[in-house]
């Protein structure tokens, strides 16, 4: 059997560029110019800003349903507006849309633990300014492509990693995930080909604990927020069979989980401005019918 793994620990050194490949020219590109920025966590001289699109109309008496997405880029680099285009769109149907910063190894010299603790920031913060956003806080979905959905199932799935100071009596768990091509398995599956030590040793050091503490896959137990995964059956980054292990385990212990696989497509195939949009245009549409079956919008006509 091919190893589960091998491929897996090449994709912390991927830049959210490198998978998009490219950048669209089209005048339909969502721009971070449009949205409304707000810090929700500072760190020294860091602030970390979510960027907010709202539904036409919206107030801040509203209960809207929510959404914050992470960008992928391997816990190193990356950019939010990455889902930008994807905020756009389900802001226009009728979600509070964010997309948010977070620390990166290549500016703030963090791991990816660190990571983990500003996406809970993030859901937190969110939950609990709900009443100055207009926002359900019981309707509060998290999402993210590659490290960046590694890092929302991580705010659903993994406990622990919270920061001190803040009230954590105030859930930082999503109450959906939508996740495109995830980094779900960081560590050895019974029955699986092993990691080499010196790759396992290797993660480790990127993620600065033990692999396993943050792997979504090692944590999964009854009740875990409903969930979907959207992945190229192609990928060579994070191997489609990762996302099957984990939907298996999620629909074994009575979760509900989703996997959409995708024939031929490869990592970062729903990056707006791939392969003429039909990657992300199918995801996206797979991602709305997701929202329309949670309540969270309404069926279009």
């Amino acid at each position: 059997m091919r190893s589960l793994f091998l491929l897996f620990v090449t994709f912390p050194f991927l830049s959210s560029a490198a998978l998009a490949q490219k950048k669209s020219s089209s005048p339909d590109a969502a721009s971070l110019d449009s949205a409304i920025a707000e810090v929700y966590k500072s760190i020294g001289d860091v602030k970390l800003k979510v960027y907010r699109f709202n539904p036409e109309g919206h107030a801040d008496s509203d209960k809207k349903p929510a959404v914050v997405f992470f960008f992928g880029g391997g816990w190193k680099n990356g950019d939010p507006k990455q889902f930008a285009n994807q905020c756009a769109h389900l802001a226009s149907r009728g979600m509070v849309a964010m997309t948010a910063e977070y620390r990166v190894s290549s500016k703030h010299q963090t791991k990816a633990i660190d990571c983990v603790e500003d996406a809970k920031s993030a859901i937190r913060w969110v939950r609990q300014n709900a009443a100055k956003l207009g926002v359900d806080p019981d309707r509060i979905a998290a999402g993210g492509g590659s490290a960046g959905g590694h890092l929302a199932a991580c705010t659903g799935i993994v406990s622990g990693f919270e920061k001190s100071t803040e009230d954590t009596s105030v859930s930082s768990i999503p109450n959906a995930l939508v996740l495109f091509n995830p980094a779900l398995v960081l560590d050895n599956i019974e029955g699986e080909d092993p990691l080499p030590k010196d790759k396992l040793a290797e993660l480790r050091d990127r993620i600065g604990t033990d692999p396993r503490k943050v792997s979504p896959y090692h944590h999964i137990k009854k009740g875990n927020p409903p969930s979907i995964i959207f992945h190229g059956r192609a990928d060579t980054t994070v191997p489609f069979r990762t996302v099957e292990k984990f939907t298996e385990e999620m629909k074994t212990i009575g979760n509900r989980c989703e996997l959409v696989g995708y024939e031929g497509k490869g990592h970062g195939f729903f990056n707006f401005g791939k392969d003429n949009n039909d990657g992300y245009r199918s995801s996206l549409s797979a991602c709305d019918q997701f929202f329309v079956t949670l309540g969270y919008l309404k069926k279009e006509n």
